[in-house]
């Protein structure tokens, strides 16, 4: 067995692809476990954002939580649409192009394809932040212990979609027990404790002062990182059994409910347990300790905790290349991304994000704060290309059942995900989100260059209208050496029955060894002459390509054939101990027109 068969198993039949799919409840770790896992980082970056103006200040964590839940209410009401519009999956990119046009859905592609870099980014460093806060000793190799973790769970999604569920279910499912178990048990201990109710009966008291209005929003924006990953059921109903956008509008409910209630529940209680920001531990961390203790069950909410912010990143590693296969298939990102692997997944797209995200996590040393800035700008981006889309799409089917319900549906969306993303740039901005607003232009430009490319491929390589093309009118065969030895032998044999003009062409580098090359070739040539080309400056493949733009100039109407001798050592480190001639003067020559590079083997037996 190969190590890449160890590694992400066996080959699976294309014909079981169906089979591959996912049930609802291993739908829901594998496209909700972003979503789910931001609850135990967007409310402490609420509580970040509202301490810069004072302890007083945080009484307004609460309300700005129940914002939150409702926008996450109203998203995942417009997604629950969008699944049953477009049940072949793309959600945002082909909403907007469908119905807005291309550079609108170019824009939404890259917004996502960027934030799913981020989501991979801010999950894997909340991950291991939540490890630190319990492992102190760990903090200083949070970087290398961040890469790892992408690199882990890279290789799983390689393993397939399906098994990925599998293996991730558990550990999301735990999680979301252990949050509900935190928020029940802290109510149940606050209103069974009356001076708990009282301390913050003060807090509130001493608040009601002046609200700084921007600190406010900022607040709410950063909370807002809660939303992302909502829209991954909408790009990915393809990876569902079927009926397809019956079992994921219903993963996408339950992900909307479990999400609210644990937004508003945890911000309740580590609110009204007095957790604060701190650089060295979490707010979930501190509400648990405080609740629970440093006992056991402490350390399986850390543990849990951790588990799931560390494996949300599946969420992309499913997201990405979904996307990016659409993507592709439109011509607008490599075609490579569209091929599926050994195991029918998109394996170019899942390494691509595995490569990118540890990139940002090595540039960003794996700082959720320093992360942060630059999260939700794209998805809340695509959120509001995505609801304009679907706006329009009713329009165009007024009259049919439903159409006005659906329309007011996504037209709340749409405006308030706009308002969203307003106060989101306003407010994170300076603070490093104009690295994404930079950066999703220049997608969609790297992307409308691409699919120039290909347009431009396609158009020479159409099949003509009528067919007139004349034959090659002369084949000319060039067989560089280096020496006169079997490989070249092996060379002249396959070169004289390819063609009667055969020339082999020696750069002398050493006047001392030509007369032996010479003496040498009259008695091995095989009949073919042999060329001999001075270079004064010790270059081999100038003096070759000189003469080879010679026999060109002479036959313009012609083909030339240049065959490279190579021997293949048995073993692959031997390549290492021999020069690559070869492969500097086929990389030369591959982009010179009506020239043909034959490498011709001989294959060594020791």
């Amino acid at each position: 067995m190969s190590l890449k068969s160890i590694i992400i198993g066996r080959p699976i039949e294309t014909a079981k692809e169906k089979q591959e799919r996912l049930p609802k409840f291993l739908g829901l770790p594998v496209f909700a476990s972003d979503a789910l896992s931001s609850v135990a980082y967007g409310p402490e970056e609420v509580f970040f954002a509202l301490i810069l103006g004072g302890v007083a200040l945080l009484h307004f964590t609460v309300p700005v939580a129940i914002a939150i839940a409702l926008l996450v209410a109203i998203v995942a009401t417009s997604y629950f649409q969008t699944i049953h519009a477009y049940p072949a999956g793309g959600g945002a990119y082909i909403v907007a192009k469908d119905n807005l046009g291309t550079y609108p859905g170019l824009v939404a592609g890259a917004a996502l394809l960027i934030d799913y870099v981020l989501t991979v980014a801010v999950s894997i460093s909340s991950g291991i932040a939540a490890i630190t806060s319990a492992f102190p000793h760990l903090y200083g190799h949070r970087v290398l212990l961040c890469v790892l973790a992408i690199v882990f769970i890279m290789v799983i999604n390689l393993r397939g979609v399906r098994e990925s569920g599998r293996l991730f279910a558990f550990p999301v499912y735990l999680f979301i027990f252990c949050m509900y178990v935190v928020v029940l048990y802290g109510l149940f201990k606050f209103f069974y404790s009356p001076e708990s109710h009282a301390q913050v009966h003060v807090a509130v008291q001493a608040s009601a002062g002046a609200l700084p209005l921007f600190l406010l929003l900022r607040a709410f924006a950063s909370g807002c990182a809660t939303l992302t990953g909502i829209e991954a059921v909408s790009n990915g109903v393809r990876a569902f059994k079927p009926p397809e956008a019956r079992n994921a509008g219903i993963t996408l409910s339950w992900m909307a409910i479990i999400l609210g209630s644990l937004c508003v529940g945890l911000t309740y209680v580590a609110y009204h347990f007095h957790a604060m920001p701190r650089d060295n531990e979490t707010i979930l961390s501190q509400t648990a300790r405080t609740l629970f203790g440093a006992g056991p069950f402490y350390y399986i909410i850390q543990f849990s905790t951790s588990l799931i912010l560390v494996l949300a990143a599946n969420t992309s590693f499913t997201g990405f290349p979904f996307l990016a296969s659409i993507m592709a298939s439109d011509r607008f990102l490599p075609r490579q991304m569209s091929n599926l692997g050994d195991r029918l997944v998109f394996t170019n797209g899942i390494i691509a994000l595995g490569v990118l995200a540890s990139i940002l996590v090595i540039i960003f040393r794996g700082d959720t704060h320093l992360l942060i800035p630059l999260y939700a700008l794209g998805v809340f981006l695509a959120f509001t290309l995505s609801q304009t889309g679907m706006v329009k799409h009713w329009l165009a089917r007024r009259g049919r059942k439903g159409w006005l319900r659906s329309i007011i549906i996504n037209g709340i969306g749409a405006f308030t995900t706009a308002i969203v993303l307003a106060v989101i740039i306003i407010t994170k901005f300076p603070h490093g989100a104009w690295i994404v607003v930079i950066a999703i232009p220049a997608v969609v430009f790297i992307s409308t260059r691409i699919n120039h490319h290909y347009r431009m491929v396609a158009d020479q390589l159409i099949l003509p209208v009528y067919f007139h093309e004349t034959e090659f009118q002369h084949h000319s065969v060039v067989v560089p050496i280096s020496g006169v030895q079997n490989a070249v032998l092996n060379a002249l044999k396959y070169a004289k029955a390819l063609s009667s003009d055969v020339v082999a062409v020696y750069v002398s580098l050493n006047p001392g060894e030509e007369a032996k090359i010479r003496q040498e070739w009259e008695h091995f040539g095989m009949g073919v002459p042999l060329k001999v080309l001075d270079s004064p400056f010790r270059s081999i493949t100038r003096p070759l390509i000189e003469y080879i733009d010679q026999v060109k100039a002479q036959n313009p109407e012609g083909i030339i054939t240049v065959l490279l001798p190579e021997f293949v050592p048995k073993k692959w480190w031997q390549n290492l101990l021999h020069n690559q001639t070869a492969f500097i003067i086929r990389g030369l020559l591959h982009f010179k027109p009506g020239v043909v590079i034959i490498s011709v083997p001989l294959h060594l037996q020791k």
